[in-house]
């Protein structure tokens, strides 16, 4: 999974960064509009690989991983600064939009002003305009091609100025409904304003657990409804600042610091539970002397397909899945004993993989 982080200028991304990834960048007091890009890649927590690498003791532990990009800051109106940003995370799996909320006299706002929901408006817009710009430009070209007597596709034709009808309007290409055909169109496309989103609403330390910041949220679940978005987007918050400081500690300590902070959990973890929620994804899990491991699929998979994310031989030669579910595996202390109760069976290519099953697939090529 790569998520990008994004935002208007010291909103705290790169914060938010280091936070997530356990880096200590350097962050910015004023708007930069150059730099490159930073990347880091986590592991995602998961207490079910923990327990069965005590029991297993293998050789190798693997957990599943999200890749996050930090990049400048957006720019309102800057069609041509932004598009930097935009052909950076377009093969991104969602965005991570940064709000900024925190006051900081000595951190300059590139509008001057703390807004939130504003800010929020603000990148909303600019999704879509980037997106707008990138249909006009294509429309322009099938025109010049048929200018020259090549004869256009039509289909392609419609279908964007089907995008350019709602992104006139102001309507982000994720509220559009899209067919089958059409979307086998836009996949290639890589569209802005399509991507899934987390809101991270980046407060101060003073305002955490404050009745001001509770405010906060429902007037940004508030803006989630009124734009018809709930389905594609999901909103966290937190401080940045904070959160940073958590992620240079061991976790003996950053556990103690959250609890009297009244943090229930880090923002990396949060973040990846809110993100995999968001894009439907699970992990299923296989085990052995060998390796432990956690393998990231999309809810609703088969086990065929679930199959080919361990290699192509085994989806191609795929017979049987040995399958139980880590709760039961737990239970009854063994795969041995899951066997004798009956919680470790056998299912075809068609059965529908769960979060937490651990897998063994029997297959022959």
């Amino acid at each position: 999974m790569k998520l990008a982080i994004i935002g208007l200028s010291n909103s705290g991304k790169t914060t938010i960064f280091n936070a997530l990834t356990g880096q200590n960048l350097e962050t910015a007091i004023y708007p930069t509009v150059s730099g490159e890009p930073n990347f880091g890649v986590v592991k995602v927590p998961d207490p079910r690989i923990d327990k069965l690498a005590e029991i297993y003791k293998p050789k190798k532990i693997t957990y599943a991983t999200v890749e996050y990009i930090d990049y400048i800051g957006l720019t309102k109106g800057d069609v041509v600064q932004n598009r930097k940003v935009f052909d950076l995370i377009k093969d991104a799996d969602a965005i991570v939009h940064v709000v900024r909320a925190f006051h900081d006299d000595s951190v300059a706002h590139p509008m001057n002003e703390i807004n939130p929901l504003r800010d929020m408006e603000t990148l909303e817009l600019e999704f879509i305009f980037g997106d707008l710009e990138f249909v006009e430009k294509r429309l322009e070209r099938i025109e010049e091609s048929v200018k020259k007597g090549k004869k256009p596709n039509e289909a392609e034709r419609k279908f964007l100025l089907k995008c350019k009808e709602a992104l006139e309007k102001e309507i982000p290409l994720r509220n559009v409904a899209f067919d089958e055909e059409e979307q086998k169109l836009m996949r290639p496309l890589q569209f802005i304003s399509t991507k899934p989103e987390v809101i991270v609403v980046n407060i101060s330390e003073a305002d955490l657990n404050a009745e001001a910041t509770a405010d906060l949220q429902g007037s940004v679940g508030q803006f989630i409804a009124d734009k018809g978005i709930a389905k594609t987007t999901k909103a966290v918050t937190l401080c940045g600042k904070i959160e940073m400081e958590i992620a240079q500690l061991s976790p003996e300590e950053a556990a103690a610091f959250l609890e009297d902070l009244g943090i229930e959990e880090p923002a990396l973890n949060k973040l990846i539970r809110v993100s995999y929620d968001l894009l439907g994804l699970i992990s299923f899990l296989t085990s052995g002397e060998d390796e432990v491991r956690a393998w990231t699929i999309t809810r609703g998979t088969n086990a065929q397909k679930a199959a080919g994310k361990i290699h192509s031989d085994i989806e191609r030669g795929f017979i049987r899945a040995e399958i139980v579910g880590y709760e039961d595996f737990i239970a009854e202390g063994s795969m041995a004993a899951a066997r004798d109760k009956g919680t470790l069976r056998l299912e075809g290519k068609t059965y529908e993989v769960r979060d937490g099953d651990i897998i063994n697939f029997r297959f022959n090529v």
